[in-house]
């Protein structure tokens, strides 16, 4: 079997590294235990986390044993990193809900029957600690110049950073410790945003037990401009199902940038390269091509083949003038809603199609709003029940966005 440091330098996952030649030999001779930490302040996981879950499981898939972490000591608090303001605090409860959700959809990816994968959660070892204990045989281990050297800390500082968040990194540290000595986890996995704490847990695992651990980082998804992918009118791109729909899933993926098409065919499918390498010699119209298959691939491991495939049909039907309405997203109003009209920009803004009233009048402006196929041009379009057929009426953005308002 291929070693799994090779499959993921050629897929393009891996963008720092402890130890890069002790880490390939490291996993190319035994079976290595490792970690990956995601914070349930959400009920769902979204794109963001599933390059992480795709970083597991290309390594299960080689013989190693994830641990997925869920940090429901460390969402207590909150983690600094990447954030500009303070995180909500969050209730016993909130977290104990969103951990059960979040096992879930990693379970889309991840075999956790057997013992080949285990979920472990923070608060289990955090939320009993003595404090001054704590202090005592952790955080004499810290020194706060280097915490205060660490991208996560400064570009907080100006602003100000709480005490709070500052014991993020102590906890973060403290979890590898804990999972070292309890499972013999010898690596953790993460995005390049949490180098600072990586390096952390390494340091106070020689300091305290004298073993060798190690640290690799993934790329952030981002598309080729550097900005991050997965945001949508409506905010972010949820895996759960609730909250963005396969049909918009889909929808998201098969009209990335051209230019983008390539590192997420790598990074969020499980394609062999020689596939992905002839894919990407698809040129002009054709390149829609591997973008259907981008589509239809990442939404397969999120929502299933036949959710997949529902909402293939969908956007081929409404592409070729058919209707596919059962995968579209829409929103139901009540009658009255429209007994007195109700505004074209309310209405885009209200299903999420725009932001502002101003992102929806440059759309009508540059002829990108219809509504059954029709044009609007007129930014003061009232529309009543008068517009409807059948209850329904169908609103597309650009070419290949579309959302459907129902009457109940």
């Amino acid at each position: 079997m291929d070693n799994v440091f090779d499959v993921l330098m050629e897929r393009g996952y891996i963008k720092q590294t402890t130890h890069e030649e002790e880490i390939r030999e490291l996993l190319g001779k035994e079976s290595v235990t490792f970690y990956i930490g995601f914070d349930p302040t959400a009920d769902s996981l979204h794109v963001g986390h599933f390059i992480a879950m795709m970083f597991m499981a290309h390594m299960q898939k080689h013989g190693h044993k994830p641990i997925a972490l869920v940090g429901g000591g460390t969402a207590m608090v909150g983690d600094p990193s990447g954030r500009t303001d303070m995180r909500k605090m969050l209730t016993r409860e909130d977290i104990d809900h969103n951990v059960a959700s979040i096992k879930k959809q990693l379970s889309r990816l991840i075999d956790f029957s057997d013992d080949k994968a285990i979920m472990v959660d923070n608060a289990d070892w955090l939320l009993d600690l003595n404090y001054i204990e704590f202090l005592r045989d952790i955080g004499a281990h810290f020194s706060v110049n280097r915490m205060l050297a660490a991208e996560c800390f400064k570009q907080r500082l100006e602003k100000g950073l709480s005490f709070l968040e500052f014991n993020y990194m102590l906890m973060q540290g403290y979890d590898f410790y804990v999972l070292n000595e309890k499972y013999n986890c010898k690596m953790q996995l993460g995005g390049d945003d949490q180098w600072s704490n990586m390096i952390a847990g390494m340091e106070l695992i020689r300091k305290k037990s004298s073993k060798q651990v190690y640290a690799m980082t993934c790329t952030l998804l981002t598309n080729s401009e550097g900005e991050k992918m997965g945001k949508t009118a409506k905010g972010a791109l949820w895996l759960d199902p609730e909250k963005t729909s396969p049909y918009e899933f889909y929808q998201y993926w098969r009209n990335v940038d051209d230019a983008d098409v390539d590192q997420c065919l790598r990074l969020l499918t499980f394609l062999p390269m020689e596939e992905i390498r002839e894919l990407n010699k698809l040129e002009g119209a054709e390149i829609n091509k591997a973008k259907e298959i981008l589509a239809f691939e990442v939404t397969k491991l999120i929502h299933g083949q036949e959710e997949a495939k529902k909402a293939q049909n969908a956007a081929k039907a409404l592409f070729q003038g058919g209707k596919a309405e059962g995968s579209i997203p829409f929103t139901e109003f009540e009658e009255s809603d429209f007994e007195e009209g109700f505004g074209i920009l309310d209405l885009l803004k209200e299903v999420g199609l725009t932001k502002s009233n101003g992102e929806g009048r440059r759309l009508i402006q540059q002829g990108g709003i219809s509504i059954d196929e029709e044009k609007v041009e007129d930014i003061n379009k009232i529309i009543n029940l008068d517009d409807f057929k059948n209850g329904k009426l169908m609103l597309r953005k650009g070419k290949k966005v579309y959302h459907q308002i129902r009457i109940v």
